[in-house]
């Protein structure tokens, strides 16, 4: 599987670029999937269906599967966040895994910037930094400038980079 990460501040426009990037990558026939960093606690479960009753009962891990789908809900309980080679290790093989957040991971980033979120660019000679994505060349941008409403040309782009083999 080939990693690349797209990193920026919130508000930047990693989740709707990736959600335009899912399409437009399968349209030319790569398999992909996604690995989402959260930095708060959040839910998938809803309270009172049946997973939810067996987690709030102790189960460290709850698997449910149906015809459609599987879904794996595991409590960490005070242990450490699982790294991003162990969630790697837990994901079926596909052609490419898009990664949003983890932005201090050793793997390739395309950086989603945007003025308007009032922060600055990572620096510009962040070794993991491959290329800035935004709605015009940002300023003294090192690596090359993508346009951010153009997910054809971004797919294109992460589909020529010599990113490394994980798994």
């Amino acid at each position: 599987m080939k990693l690349i990460g797209l990193a920026g501040w919130s508000g930047s426009g990693k989740t709707h670029l990736i959600a335009r990037l899912i399409p437009a990558l399968i349209a030319r026939g790569v398999r992909v999937s996604t690995i989402k960093h959260a930095h708060h606690t959040f839910e998938v479960d809803k309270p009172g269906k049946d997973s939810w009753i067996h987690r709030e009962a102790g189960a460290t891990e709850v698997l449910i599967s149906s015809a459609a789908r599987m879904a794996l809900m595991r409590e960490h309980r005070g242990g450490e966040e699982p790294s991003l080679d162990e969630l790697l290790q837990r994901m079926a093989p596909v052609d490419l895994v898009l990664v949003e957040g983890f932005k201090r991971g050793a793997h390739a980033k395309i950086e989603i910037w945007r003025e308007t979120t009032g922060k600055a660019m990572r620096p510009p000679d962040a070794p993991t930094i491959v290329a800035v994505a935004a709605p015009s060349p940002p300023p003294g941008a090192r690596v090359p400038w993508l346009d951010l409403n153009d997910e054809q040309r971004i797919a294109d782009f992460i589909l020529a980079l010599p990113l490394a083999t994980v798994r």
